[in-house]
């Protein structure tokens, strides 16, 4: 049924970034913060609202962290005098883009928490689809919240757990036997650097090693930047932990059945970096191999495949590559203007548009154009990109999308809105054809996903509405819920 209320205008259509999340230990007791500060420059992609770094120094006073954080990005935020400033041998950072709770300086991350066993750092990526209660018995037995975000809910959990357990890693894994949802952790305790991510393994975490530095990352690229060989991914329901004393110890009893496992596929199709590897599958062959399904599931004549940049460039690549079109650039990006999509609020998103991309008309005049991207949420840039190509002379544009339409709402951690917020919800694909203005529109068949994760399990609930977990009863997501 066609769904009238459905704002077309308004709003940038991207879907809002992931976290992402980095920790290093040095056990030669050298700084860390300038591997911290670079690990988390490759994953800069994954946020660029805020950012932070918290240090400890394992043979210095006990419970000492030296933290930085603010709004910004990594090199707004960072001075030479504050990164030199942040002494210590473990540490963890984080880069946010807010997928829940508002976008404050509150909210940036780390969190650090001192509490009677000492002190925790703590980053997150991802959501927690049964925070609201959490937050709600630990304010009623007299937790008094700095944030809006749940991970403070994870850290106060686990500050909980410690004071009846042997270990910081036992506590970790108690708070995870009570948090639902989304997330990879890396927590830093006095003397330990401690990875965990939730038994579906909707988020990435890997462990990589240089030297004697230890390294948990929420991608590999960031592993590549900093010169550590990767080691493993973290593994859904594991929990893994770094100690000078035993190396990396690991404790999978919150592992669940394989077939269970639920990873993001968005990771593949989009929030990754193309030279990642995520769970053992590259994620530039992801992308390739969605735009060769496209080519052979959506095939038109045309005369140039284009990608829109960045995230449609290997899809693009892929269609060209199956179909024997030409494969070029029809845009220029600016390259001091972040994804569109990060910043949030209606007005900076819509001028942000122009301001990323411009149209080569050299490249495109007189010709017919398939121009792929990786998704369509409300579909307000595909309109404005397929008007500036026919404005640039293009004289024709089909629209390929890398991905199956948003008709479901993510409660993970990706900034897809409610149903009647996506273009997709109540229109036909020539419906949405119509609206962007293009000649032709294609998208990924969802039995192809399967296919480009080389046979991982995945979520695919934001397409289906099938999710592997019970989604909340009301929308967790506040302000992003427009």
């Amino acid at each position: 049924m066609q769904n009238d209320s459905v704002r077309l205008t308004g709003a940038e259509e991207k879907k809002g970034e992931e976290c992402g999340v980095f920790g290093a230990y040095d056990f030669d007791g050298a700084d860390v913060a300038s591997t911290i500060y670079y690990g988390l420059y490759a994953l800069q992609h994954r946020g660029q609202e805020s950012c932070g770094i918290a240090v400890s120094d394992t043979a210095g006073p006990k419970g000492k962290v030296l933290c930085a954080k603010d709004m910004g990005l990594l090199n707004e935020v960072f001075t030479p005098e504050i990164l030199g400033g942040l002494k210590g041998d473990i540490g963890v950072g984080h880069v946010r883009y807010s997928t829940a709770g508002s976008s404050t300086r509150e909210n940036a991350q780390p969190l650090v928490l001192n509490y009677v066993k000492g002190t925790l750092g703590l980053a997150h990526n991802g959501n927690l689809v049964n925070a609201p209660e959490l937050r709600k018995e630990l304010a009623y037995t007299g937790a008094i919240f700095q944030t809006t975000i749940d991970s403070e809910v994870i850290a106060y959990h686990i500050a909980r757990e410690r004071l009846n357990s042997g270990s910081v890693q036992e506590a970790v894994g108690r708070a995870m036997k009570k948090i639902r949802g989304a997330y990879s952790l890396i927590v830093m305790s006095p003397r330990k650097l401690i990875g965990a991510r939730d038994p579906f393994g909707f988020r990435p975490l890997c462990i990589g090693k240089r030297d004697h530095t230890y390294i948990l990352a929420s991608e590999t690229c960031a592993l590549d930047t900093v010169g550590a060989e990767f080691i493993r991914d973290v593994e859904p329901g594991e929990i893994v932990t770094i100690s000078s004393e035993k190396g990396i110890e690991s404790d999978r009893s919150m592992c669940i059945g394989k077939e269970q496992h639920a990873r993001c596929v968005f990771e593949y199709i989009y929030f990754a970096r193309p030279d990642s590897y995520i769970d053992g599958v590259s994620v530039y062959h992801s992308r390739i191999l969605a735009g060769k399904f496209l080519a052979m599931d959506s095939p038109v004549e045309a005369d140039l495949v284009v990608g829109v940049p960045e995230s449609g460039n290997c899809a693009a690549l892929g269609y060209s590559l199956q179909s024997g079109i030409p494969y070029g650039q029809a845009f220029v990006k600016n390259g001091y203007v972040g994804r569109t999509f990060i910043k949030p609020g209606q007005k900076s998103r819509e001028s942000s548009v122009q301001v990323k991309l411009n149209v080569l008309k050299e490249a495109v005049a007189g010709k017919r154009i398939i121009m792929i991207d990786d998704s369509i949420v409300r579909g307000t840039t595909s309109d404005r990109i397929v008007h500036m190509l026919r404005q640039a002379g293009a004289k024709e544009v089909h629209m390929r999308v890398s991905s199956p339409p948003f008709l479901w709402p993510c409660y993970f951690g990706t900034d897809v809105p409610a149903r009647n917020q996506l273009i997709a919800y109540g229109r036909s694909v020539g419906e949405i054809c119509r609206v962007i203005g293009a000649d032709s529109l294609g998208y990924l068949q969802t039995e192809r996903l399967g296919e480009i994760v080389e046979g991982r399990e995945i979520c695919m609930g934001c397409f289906t509405g099938k999710y592997p977990m019970e989604p909340p009863a009301e929308d967790i997501r506040g302000e992003f819920d427009r």
